[in-house]
């Protein structure tokens, strides 16, 4: 190992010689990059690799990149990069290949190799780990998309990018992504074409050998994969996605009606009638196709009022998809635009009154047909209280909890609504909510009580909510109210206080570290702090913690040495202690931290 450690350091002189020779480096920096450069080696070339060692080798040699970048910049030399830079880069793409080698199944792993390709221009590299990545990858789709992609926006072949697309459709052959980004790359090496030829042809150059094919140039590539794509794929969904890109250019026309005519909205009733998308984007085109073209004899009222009546029609749309289909999908799409336009930046006050009145009605409705989502009467709550309807927004409220009786995020929005309009029954609603959910989820609404507490009852009653909460919460989520509960009698009743509840608080577990770190902070914190006390802390967290927690032990072993009442002689049978019980890797790691503690780095 120390031969092939000694050979790669060998390796790098002629480049530590050439920064030294050119100003970029001193001597004294050129030997630290050698002591750096053999640590990370030895720690690559062991017979139990870990992925760590391979990933800081390569962020330090990216790091020395970057620096020599810059050195370039500062001093305005910008010679001997093959020498140099091109002797790194070489050995980060064989370093990532290694690790790539070894641990072939981490996809972030890959991806920052080609990200390291791309920052720093190797081309063939890239196309090498894309060919090795798409072997071993093959089942995933936005791989092959990212390659193609790369294929056709950097190195300009769109026969490459072709040919990865149909690749991946050997692999994928139902995948819509797919056909979608494959649809584009048609239509953007048809736009392409189409410019080329524009070009020529105002330049007045004679085309000679430069063929190009009307049928391409009209984006029959496109078509052609539209429709193998349509006979794989159904739903309305992906026809709007491709739609959708088809009118990002301006020659796709006869292809647009092609895919609303016989795949598309005028077929859209029929094929997909029960499909929410296919109302939803019926209803919005209604936006477009009344849009009439601005003049300048066009006044503000005149536009608010034709904005207006597009928006009726879109509703009236909307309106009829809820009664052909009913479900909380379709109310959600009809919600989701009424909340868009409420949205939309307006002068006018009678346009903005109406799109609120609009949409508080939608939701009444959707709510009466018991058929509004969970997650939007949060945002239907927002809006009554923005307009300020209170009583509105408490009977909404009492409903979602009729309705999802068991969520807990739909008491806590009631809870929060009782709350900001400081009524008089958040107690009772507390109690209700509490009745009906499950114990093992209710620690936010504990949290969400003992702090409204803190801020409404007396001492008394908080201390009693507390300590009915520790009773009342699962084991696990008692820790949390354990943390709580520790510091407001801190704030609330002070050292002598908290010392008596935290032992306690200790008799049941479980605790989590926060809780022991939060006393031992109140300690020193006081006037008189005593050795004795942070000592039992430390003694109990390391009870729990000691096996997996390293900062814990060298903090303790720091409190022995830094503290008046301490006793350095400690620290020996503690570090002894941390070995015997510290599991695995955190062994090594207690050891390097414990040591530059000893050296006074840590």
């Amino acid at each position: 190992m120390a031969e092939r450690v000694e050979q790669r350091l060998e390796d790098r002189i002629p480049e530590l010689q050439q920064l030294e020779r050119v100003g970029l480096f001193t001597r004294r920096e050129i030997r630290a990059v050698l002591r750096k450069a053999s640590a990370l080696e030895y720690k690559i070339q062991r017979r139990a690799l870990r992925k760590e060692d391979f990933i800081n080798y390569i962020q330090y040699e990216i790091n020395l990149l970057e620096l020599i970048k810059k050195r370039r910049a500062r001093i305005g030399y910008s010679f001997k990069k093959d020498e140099i830079e091109h002797s790194i880069l070489h050995r980060v793409h064989s370093l990532f290949n290694r690790a790539t080698g070894k641990w072939k199944d981490d996809v972030q792993l890959w991806l920052s190799h080609v990200a390291f390709c791309k920052q720093w221009n190797s081309k063939h590299q890239l196309s090498k780990v894309f060919s090795t990545m798409l072997a071993i990858h093959s089942n995933k789709p936005a791989l092959w998309i990212m390659a193609a992609k790369w294929e056709m926006e950097t190195r300009l072949s769109s026969e490459s990018a072709r040919h990865l697309f149909l690749r991946a459709l050997r692999f994928h052959p139902e995948c819509p992504k797919l056909y979608q980004e494959y649809f584009r790359m048609e239509l953007m090496h048809a736009e392409k074409q189409r410019k080329e030829k524009k070009e020529f042809e105002k330049a007045k150059m004679d085309l000679g050998e430069f063929n190009y094919s009307e049928e391409i140039l009209n984006g029959e590539m496109a078509r052609i994969v539209y429709r193998d794509a349509t006979q794989k794929i159904k739903g309305v969904e992906f026809q709007l996605a491709v739609l959708s890109i088809a009118k990002l250019f301006d020659f796709t026309q006869d292809m647009q009606k092609e895919i609303l005519e016989k795949h598309g909205v005028f077929s859209l009733q029929t094929n997909y009638a029960d499909d929410p998308l296919t109302w939803d984007y019926m209803a919005r085109r209604e936006l477009a196709l009344g849009a009439p073209q601005p003049t300048e004899h066009s006044t503000k009222q005149k536009k608010v009022a034709e904005m207006a009546q597009r928006e009726e029609r879109c509703c009236a749309v909307f309106d009829e998809a809820v009664g052909a289909v009913p479900t909380e999908d379709m109310w959600k799409c009809y919600i989701t635009f009424c909340l868009e336009r409420y949205n939309r930046k307006t002068n006018s006050e009678e346009l903005k009154q109406k799109r609120l009145e609009r949409t508080l009605s939608v939701f009444n409705k959707a709510h009466e047909s018991n058929l509004l989502p969970e997650a939007l009467y949060k945002q239907w709550l927002q809006l009554l209280l923005e307009s300020s309807l209170s009583e509105k927004a408490v009977e909404v409220a009492e409903a979602a909890t009729r309705r999802f009786s068991l969520s807990v995020e739909t008491w806590q929005m009631r809870l929060r609504v009782l709350i900001q309009l400081q009524r008089e029954d958040v107690t009772q609603c507390f109690e209700e909510a509490i009745k009906h959910v499950k114990s093992k989820g209710t620690l936010p609404l504990w949290t969400l009580w003992v702090e409204w507490s803190e801020g409404t009852n007396s001492k008394e009653d908080t201390e009693a909510l507390y300590q009915r909460s520790l009773r009342a919460t699962a084991p696990a989520e008692s820790v949390t109210m354990k943390e709580m509960y520790l510091d407001w009698t801190y704030r609330n009743g002070g050292y002598k206080k908290v010392k008596r509840v935290f032992t306690s608080l200790c008799e049941n577990r479980p605790f989590s570290l926060d809780f022991f770190r939060k006393m031992i902070q109140i300690e020193k914190e006081q006037e008189s702090c005593k050795m004795l006390y942070l000592r039992e802390y430390y003694e109990r967290a390391l009870r729990e913690f000691g096996s997996t927690d390293t900062d814990l032990w060298l903090d303790y072993i720091k409190e022995e040495l830094n503290h008046p009442q301490g006793k350095p002689e400690n620290c020996g049978s503690i570090h002894w202690r941390a070995m015997k019980m510290l599991q695995g890797d955190l062994v090594e790691d207690f050891v390097s931290k414990y040591t530059l503690l000893q050296t006074g780095h840590l």
